[in-house]
């Protein structure tokens, strides 16, 4: 093989590469301006949209509600979703704090059933995701992560949600709570 065939068969084997690799990458909805309308079913569509649909078939007077997660690529994912429904990018700080509270109650309720003392939550930034209705993903939380910055509470009433809407992540440290801050993607913290 003569050197400038080599060099074709490795530019084509790079960027077969290259795609396969931005493939590997998760699709994102641009969520900024949701316009999600429940009065509006073309809108409801969507599929950045698909969760607000289903909120829209819970009761109004449901404050959190808990869905498997459909995906195939995380078996063992749950989600908790307040009911309520904003403009935009669904961001948590845009819920009341009672609101907040019964969202994080309700996922670690969830995480303790299904995992004992390996459960944890995750919410990813709004800049982040591909769905506008905001949610926490439940999950196992995965061993051996680097902790990055976290602060240790007692009460789940003491869970803050940043104010810039990056993500965090929550789960048992001994008899305490743990949250860590300063990331938007946050799910992968928990087992698919």
């Amino acid at each position: 093989m003569n050197v400038t065939r080599r060099k074709s068969n490795l530019s084509i084997l790079a960027v077969a590469c290259a795609a396969l690799s931005l493939s590997a990458i998760p699709a994102r909805a641009d969520v900024s301006n949701c316009a999600c309308d429940p009065a509006d079913a073309e809108s409801m569509k969507q599929r950045e949209c698909s969760l607000c649909a289903e909120a829209e078939k819970h009761g109004e007077d449901k404050g959190i509600f808990l869905l498997k997660d459909i995906s195939p690529r995380k078996p063992n994912r749950w989600l908790a979703l307040p009911r309520r429904h904003h403009k935009g990018p669904h961001a948590l700080q845009e819920l009341p704090r009672a609101e907040q509270i019964a969202l994080f109650k309700a996922a670690i309720e969830k995480g303790r059933e299904l995992f004992g003392d390996d459960w944890g939550f995750a919410y990813n930034s709004w800049r982040v995701r591909t769905q506008c209705h905001a949610h926490v993903h439940i999950g196992k939380l995965l061993k051996g992560l680097a902790p990055g910055k976290y602060v240790d509470i007692d009460r789940i009433e003491e869970i803050r949600v940043p104010k810039d809407d990056s993500g965090f992540w929550v789960h048992a440290a001994g008899n305490k709570i743990r949250v860590h801050y300063g990331e938007d993607i946050t799910e992968t913290t928990l087992l698919r």
